[in-house]
């Protein structure tokens, strides 16, 4: 094996491209998800190579602890991706706290308590490489998605300032923003919703999982060694920055 890799949220479509990449290039990943049934999907599918633990990054009590025992039993993770989030969308004036705060917690939050429990042991270690997900509605806003886009464009934030902190130690932090990508999610919209983000992007198609597990694949080699701090926009052209 060539790196060992700590993955949220490999059951979804982007999840999935970049955990079958990883696998592909010879790399050992470590398999998270708050449901055991995905857990016994996830190994059916790649083995018992890899390591499956249950971990739920929305229950803020429990997490420290699921985490502190994957780095208990594994004290050489080369990488962290944290690929996991989700969504409840509604208008501000009707979103209630429980929609807020659980997508703040899960897209936000865990992101803090992962990064801060492994750090001590990329420190150790003197390399790391940390990769989080974000989307271009961090960036663009997004009505509907006040929570959402909170949650990710704090991230972008926040791996930042954290790539400015550990630059000097052998550890980069970078950021992903994919654009509109071909998933179950946007396979859920209807025709007219689907045009209607089309008209908003440049090369007029969605993007794939495998656009975003391109970047993943690059940011995890030694080929971006003397990348930290960036935020690499994946989406047809829908923005530019």
């Amino acid at each position: 094996m060539d790196k060992k890799i700590l993955l949220t949220g490999a059951t979804g479509g982007i999840g999935s491209s970049i955990a079958n990449d990883l696998i592909s290039s010879n790399h050992e990943i470590i398999f998270t998800s708050s449901k055991e049934d995905k857990l016994t999907d996830l190994k059916k599918i790649y083995g018992d190579n890899h390591h499956y633990y249950n971990v739920d990054l929305s229950n803020m009590e429990i997490l420290p602890e699921q985490i502190e025992l994957i780095i208990k039993n594994h004290n050489n993770i080369d990488i962290l991706i944290n690929n996991a989030g989700i969504t409840d969308d509604a208008l501000l004036m009707r979103m209630n706290w429980t929609q807020w705060k659980k997508v703040i917690d899960t897209n936000l939050n865990s992101n803090f308590l992962v990064i801060k429990s492994i750090l001590p042991t990329m420190l150790k270690n003197k390399k790391g490489k940390i990769i989080g997900i974000s989307s271009v509605v961090a960036t663009s806003g997004n009505p509907g998605q006040a929570n959402y886009v909170a949650s990710k464009a704090g991230m972008i934030g926040m791996y930042k300032s954290i790539a400015l902190e550990l630059a000097s130690r052998n550890i980069n932090v970078n950021i992903i923003s994919p654009g509109y990508i071909e998933t179950p999610m946007t396979s859920n919209l209807n025709e007219q919703q689907q045009n209607k983000i089309m008209d908003r992007v440049p090369m007029k198609k969605f993007g794939q999982p495998q656009d975003i597990a391109n970047i993943v694949n690059f940011l995890v080699s030694d080929n971006s060694n003397y990348i930290t701090g960036q935020n690499f926009h994946v989406n047809g052209g829908m923005l530019m920055v």
